[in-house]
């Protein structure tokens, strides 16, 4: 049995002041305070992006980050910008996201395609869906622009929008030579829904609310139940077994996709219609509630953060949850008073957690602690810098669109120029093995490194 000596406890608690003093400094009261705290976290969240370093390839993360995440990385810079004003990082996310464009300027780059999902893509497709409605500079006249890469991801998705089981629905892995092709995952459904519903007011083009309706409908559909009656929204199903064994895990950005997606649709309807949506944004809202600690207003990942098995693509979850919130209460401004205290209180507790790594401002996974719990990477970055910088929402305008603003230029025929749906390289088998266990390994995190929550 080893014994901590008197002497030994005072250097442990003066090395935990220090860490502690050290920490990120934030004033929730003061713009200016979240300014500095989201640059710092912008800057350490940075740090592990290598792409333009000598050798390294724009827009990716190194491993062991997966293609998407870089896509929703720049997302959170662009929101950032929008925040902020502040265009440090605009260059370096400008460069990034055009070089994923990919040949049909869709955001299918041939290099990801052995373990590409439709959730993948539409992270990619969100991002600039984003630098479109904040009016995010414009990329060079000769390159896609914001508004089309949004419209080119959604047009390839609507292509595989499948309906040979389970009466329709967008599949997880995009390739069928991939794992994890026959499950339809909540995620890949509520981007396209989200994406559906923003690019329709956007552009105010009926097609975009047609088809968020009809995913919408999709998933609340009592054989399917990816949103259920009492609006928990779960993880996916099996298209094997025609999406009749619902796999009920809760994920914060699950939920959160739903509620940007049905408050956009609150936004864009009239009369009895817009009452339907009201009734469905504010069930996902009340639900919500799983995510934040033991009747606190601070988010956690109930899913995996208890028992400390969050892998690395969850330990970024929150960063959308907060993202989404804080954009409804500008599309759906009655949602405001309830959604601003999650984002403050979960900030201040965010903060406290940037006390780690070398630089003693790094960010941890877990908020609830009211430390540094030794967990650090881009995925606990990126959920502190956007639930600190959504605390500026009220300073900043709305989602602007054709109508009211907007200077990103569209093309509704984007990203259907190209066969997405065939992979025309020949798969070898090391390629078909590679990609299996790649994807059978995300399919064993979901399932395996989760809180099994059945409420």
């Amino acid at each position: 049995m080893r014994v901590r000596t008197a002497v030994q406890g005072a250097l442990c608690g003066a090395l935990f002041a220090a860490q502690r003093a050290s920490g990120l400094e934030l004033d929730i009261s003061s713009a200016n305070s979240i300014k500095q705290a989201a640059k710092t976290i912008a800057n350490g969240m940075l740090n592990y992006y290598n792409g333009e370093d000598p050798g390294g390839i724009p827009g990716l993360l190194p491993p062991p980050y997966y293609w998407w995440e870089a896509g929703a990385m720049f997302g959170s810079l662009i929101d950032y910008w929008y925040y902020t004003g502040d265009d440090t990082f605009n260059r370096v996310t400008t460069d990034g996201m055009l070089f994923q464009v990919g040949p049909d300027y869709n955001f299918m780059p041939p290099n990801q395609s052995k373990s590409l999902g439709n959730d993948d893509q539409a992270f990619w497709g969100l991002a600039a869906m984003s630098a479109a409605e904040v009016k995010f500079p414009n990329p060079p006249e000769d390159q896609p622009q914001w508004l089309a890469l949004a419209q080119a991801v959604f047009n390839s998705q609507a292509l595989r929008w499948n309906t040979e089981a389970c009466g329709g629905g967008l599949k997880w892995q995009i390739y069928s030579f991939n794992v994890g092709y026959n499950y339809r995952n909540t995620i890949s459904n509520g981007c396209f829904f989200n994406l559906a519903a923003r690019l329709g007011a956007y552009t105010q083009n009926e097609t975009f609310f047609r088809w968020a309706e009809r995913s919408w409908d999709w998933v609340v559909e009592p054989s399917i139940g990816l949103v259920a009656d009492n609006y928990r929204v779960y993880d996916g199903t099996h298209d094997t077994a025609n999406c009749t064994n619902l796999v009920r895990v809760q994920w914060s950005y699950n939920a959160g996709v739903y509620l940007l997606g049905a408050a956009t649709m609150w936004n864009q309807t009239t009369g009895a219609d817009q009452e339907m949506w009201q009734a469905r944004a504010q069930g996902l809202l009340d639900a919500i509630s799983v995510f934040f600690y033991k009747g606190t207003n601070v988010m956690f990942e109930v899913a995996c953060e208890p028992r400390g098995t969050c892998n690395v693509d969850q330990r970024s979850f929150k960063a959308y949850l907060g993202r989404w919130m804080a954009a409804t209460t500008k599309v759906a401004p009655w949602t405001h008073d309830t959604i601003i205290p999650f984002l403050q209180q979960s900030a201040q507790a965010a903060a406290t957690s940037c006390s780690g790594g070398d630089s003693g401002t790094e960010c941890g996974m877990r908020w609830t602690t009211g430390n540094w719990d030794g967990q650090l990477g881009v995925g606990e970055q990126m959920s502190a810098l956007e639930v600190i910088q959504s605390n500026l929402i009220d300073n900043v305008q709305g989602p602007v669109s054709n109508t009211t603003g907007g200077i990103s230029t569209g093309d509704s025929n984007a990203g259907t120029t190209g066969d997405d749906l065939i992979y025309t390289e020949p798969i070898t088998t090391g390629d078909r093995a590679g990609a299996g266990i790649i994807t059978a390994m995300l399919l064993v995190f979901i399932v395996g490194g989760a809180w099994w929550m059945v409420r």
